[in-house]
């Protein structure tokens, strides 16, 4: 069983695990291997944790990171779960409480952006009420992939 909390020091190395496992197995068979390289080399998973860690809602399993979620505003800008709890509502809890913030912050949406290519992210979205409202070329892989942005209401 999860529980959900947010970050604490001592949380980097989960927090980096889990978003390289969703990185391997979700982006990683999409990109080119000159790309794949880049990324391994320059660790962007450690400068993101550095920089926004005290912004994360972590599920934990344990002593054991399985999830994380990140907004700001209305914009929510990360939520990744290990692929061992996928499927069990992780993801699904992470982003209610991330909407439910928001909600009490006094936002009227809930925004957060999905690949086309990610079939499993976008009928997860949609199942939890995210309409699609646009769509442009990803900027941050170099891959020619489509970004969707994708809108929920909040009241």
């Amino acid at each position: 069983m999860y529980i959900l909390r947010p970050f604490r020091p001592g949380d980097e190395a989960g927090v980096i695990a889990v978003l390289d496992d969703t990185f391997e197995s979700t982006w990683g068979p999409q990109l080119r291997p000159e790309i794949l390289a880049k990324r391994r080399r320059e660790q962007p998973a450690r400068a993101y944790v550095e920089a926004m860690a005290e912004a994360f809602v972590l599920a934990v399993e344990g002593e054991q990171v399985v999830g994380m979620v990140h907004w700001d505003g209305d914009f929510v800008h990360a939520l990744h779960v290990i692929g061992a709890a996928q499927g069990r509502g992780v993801g699904r809890a992470l982003l209610t409480h991330a909407e439910q913030a928001m909600a009490a912050a006094g936002q009227a949406v809930a925004r957060l952006e999905t690949d086309t290519f990610n079939a499993r992210s976008r009928a997860f979205y949609a199942a939890l009420g995210y309409r699609e409202i646009d769509s442009y070329p990803d900027q941050e892989w170099e891959s020619g992939l489509t970004t969707l942005l994708l809108e929920k209401p909040l009241a």
